[in-house]
């Protein structure tokens, strides 16, 4: 039976880990978090957090600690990439301040999570890699020795150990045909709090500011026929980036130039596991259902999962009914949002003339004749408060 007396032990002390352990605490779990990195360091990577998200930490109480990190947004831009003109424009003030939508720099997000699990006697165990699953999903082995719970929670992201013992190993990711540069540099810009997406053939730049406007992040996509390695994070060479965003021009263009660090990664499809619990192991966020860049939802759906989660087993029902549970309820949407993301980029990367000139002309209309149109399709996604569900 799941409830106060039942030990959970969390894998992976990331953003959906974190956020579990909060949430298992407020419904009166007892929880412990293991996490494989020797600290949990600043990682140079902003995120976006839209209302649907911010409502789980809000009722977690932590609304005040991180509102002193954040960026409130007040739109997204849709702009072309050789001079910036504006395309369309989607209002995010409409989801006003006490749910907005945020740009954090991740390790301030983490930090406010971290602080706020040891706060509340949470232990949180860094250099604790997990070797392997054994005796039939009872433990995880670990240099530490043997790691078991009533309830394992695999939050591992998407290279998940936990991921490929519920599927028996049955898993093959695709490359996407994409690649992904991601960097941080002073806005010098200027760059208001807006989420800006610089369309071109083949590739397309997002960036938003960040740290109360002094920092801009930057994820610079483009086509790419081929790429071996699954590592999300490899450094790369500057002038590198810069050469396959020269026709950038105006002001993204010279936040490009001024690029002076920069990792590259390859973005992979994995489908939302067909199951997502095995045994004593469930699966969260980038372990159940990693998703493409493109619809900002990666962290976001995985602090739904965190609530979703920890609610179910706070009913106090036999474990493995609250993993149905909470499956059941998730995996209808985690799916429609990993369809949506991966049917974005192309929007981005038109490269005919005349169909991208249409369609952006398309867009600037309907920006001017039906404003609210546009942020609304968006609805379905931002308006969802999972606290509300369970």
């Amino acid at each position: 039976m799941a409830g106060f007396d039942s030990d959970i032990l969390v894998v992976g002390a990331g953003i959906g880990g974190l956020t579990f352990a909060l949430a298992a605490h407020h419904h009166g779990l007892r929880v412990r978090v293991i996490e494989q990195a020797p600290a949990l360091r600043e990682v140079g990577a902003g995120l976006q957090i839209s209302p649907n998200g911010f409502y789980v930490l809000q009722t977690l109480g932590l609304a005040q600690s991180l509102d002193a990190r954040a960026c409130m947004a007040q739109a997204i831009e849709l702009r072309d990439y050789a001079q910036g003109r504006l395309a369309a424009r989607l209002d995010l003030q409409k989801y006003g301040a006490a749910v907005g939508y945020r740009f954090f720099h991740r390790a301030d997000l983490l930090d406010v999570l971290y602080q706020a699990c040891l706060g509340l006697g949470i232990d949180v165990a860094t250099n604790c890699p997990v070797t392997q699953v054994s005796h039939q999903g009872h433990a995880l082995d670990t240099p530490q020795g043997p790691q078991t719970a009533d309830v394992i929670v695999g939050a591992d992201g998407v290279n998940s150990l936990c991921r490929s013992y519920v599927l028996g190993g049955q898993d093959q990711a695709q490359f996407s045909g994409q690649v992904a540069w991601r960097a941080i540099v002073p806005n010098d810009i200027g760059q208001a709090a807006i989420a800006q997406i610089h369309m071109a053939p083949h590739r397309h730049v997002v960036s938003y500011p960040l740290r109360g406007g002094r920092d801009l992040n930057m994820v610079l996509i483009q086509e790419h026929e081929n790429w071996t390695d699954q590592s999300w994070s490899i450094p790369d060479e500057p002038d590198q980036v810069q050469a396959a965003f020269d026709d950038f021009g105006g002001a993204i263009g010279q936040a490009i130039s001024s690029i002076d660090q920069v990792n590259k990664w390859g973005l992979f499809l994995r489908p939302v596991a067909p199951t997502w619990h095995r045994g004593k192991i469930v699966l969260l966020g980038d372990a159940a259902h990693p998703t493409l860049p493109f619809m900002a939802q990666g962290a976001v759906q995985a602090i739904e999962d965190a609530w979703a989660l920890a609610a179910c087993l706070g009913q106090g029902e036999p474990v493995v009914s609250a993993y149905r549970r909470y499956q059941d309820l998730r995996k209808p949407r985690v799916t429609r949002v990993v369809n949506t993301a991966s049917r974005n980029a192309w929007k981005y990367h038109l490269s005919q003339p005349l169909v991208r000139v249409s369609a952006q002309n398309a867009l600037r209309i309907a920006s001017k004749l039906r404003p609210a149109s546009l942020v609304r399709q968006f609805d379905w996604i931002y308006n969802y408060d999972i606290t509300q569900e369970i």
